[in-house]
């Protein structure tokens, strides 16, 4: 067995053995640093191949919001409104995505596009007060502990779904990374024409990778609702929380399998901690560095916090020149 694969099954175990030597405090944060890497992760299989989202946050939104709905409304388990919500996201990146792919919308047209349905779906959720709560905000009929509502009080259940989301985000990143698929998707990202001329079907491979990744954002919003058990349009959908997923993936590298993941490590740690620091004192001080700081890593570190650590690795290990005698 390699040591790569002996290091992953130990850095596993501990994962799995977490929830019982972790106070509540932390453990609450271990689940949205999972969350929160595998929605970085769903992102990251457009952003790698230059496909430049910035509406991730409107399929989050949905993905969210329509299971929540159903069942406080409608008395639908969710087990039936988490598919139908990442169904609809996936509806949406296709409504999006065909006539953008098809009419050649491509770099920073594609990427205000993204943004105006970001924005299109977070006004949307706010004018729709008599239904989501608006600004206010969307709490779910309460349950207690019921596998039927997918509700927990005891935060190990939804530790152990937010790990095994994050896995099933690695998986399908691999997938993808090691399939066929990859080497279109990379000779499109050069040059679409070159690659539709080697026989490519360049409208096919952009659906599916975008329609893959909206879905798995949806899956990911969905999770965080139900674990939060509060939606407002501001922190699950919007312009904002697209901008969060896409500078936390550049930050922790989106080039590499565990980058995603290092971002989210990076920016949870970064508000937590400065929100702990500074409180109530000076405010917007934490925001402010915060960004200051994330601007900083996207500058000095371009290809991330992985790839600045695998460039310190390879660096070391090349063979020094040895003097010509």
């Amino acid at each position: 067995m390699s040591p790569t694969r002996i290091f992953a099954l130990v850095g596993l175990a501990i994962l799995i053995a977490l929830p019982a030597v972790t106070p509540a405090y932390f453990l609450h944060l271990l689940i949205q640093i999972l969350l929160w890497s595998f929605i970085y992760t769903a992102w990251a299989l457009m952003g790698r191949f230059g496909f430049v989202s910035f509406g991730h946050g409107a399929f989050m939104g949905v993905g969210a919001y329509v299971p929540a709905l159903l069942w406080s409304y409608y008395d639908v388990t969710p087990w039936i409104g988490i598919p139908l919500g990442v169904f609809l996201s996936a509806l949406l990146a296709l409504v999006i995505g065909y006539p953008c792919f098809r009419l050649r919308v491509v770099g920073h047209y594609f990427a205000l596009v993204t943004l105006a349905l970001s924005q299109v779906v977070l006004l949307s959720l706010t004018a729709a007060r008599d239904i989501t709560g608006g600004s206010l905000g969307f709490t779910p009929k309460a349950a207690g502990h019921s596998w039927y509502a997918l509700q927990f009080p005891e935060k190990s259940y939804f530790y152990a779904i937010a790990l095994l989301l994050w896995l099933i985000g690695l998986y399908v990143w691999q997938r993808i990374d090691r399939g066929i698929n990859r080497e279109a998707l990379e000779a499109i990202s050069e040059d679409e024409d070159a690659a539709a001329a080697l026989g490519i079907n360049v409208l096919r491979e952009k659906l599916r990778v975008t329609i893959i990744s909206a879905s798995l954002t949806a899956l990911g919003g969905a999770i965080y609702g139900q674990y939060f058990m509060y939606l407002n349009p501001d922190t699950v959908s919007g312009i904002a929380v697209s901008l969060q997923i896409v500078f936390a993936v550049i930050a922790g590298g989106m080039y590499s399998l565990l980058g995603p993941t290092a971002g989210s490590l990076l920016t949870l740690s970064l508000t937590e901690g400065l929100r702990v620091w500074f409180g109530t004192s000076y405010i917007g001080a934490a925001n402010t560095i915060y960004g200051i700081l994330l601007i900083l890593c996207i500058i000095f570190m371009p290809q991330g916090i992985v790839g600045a650590l695998r460039r310190v690795r390879l660096r070391r290990e090349a063979p020094k020149a040895v003097p010509a005698e």
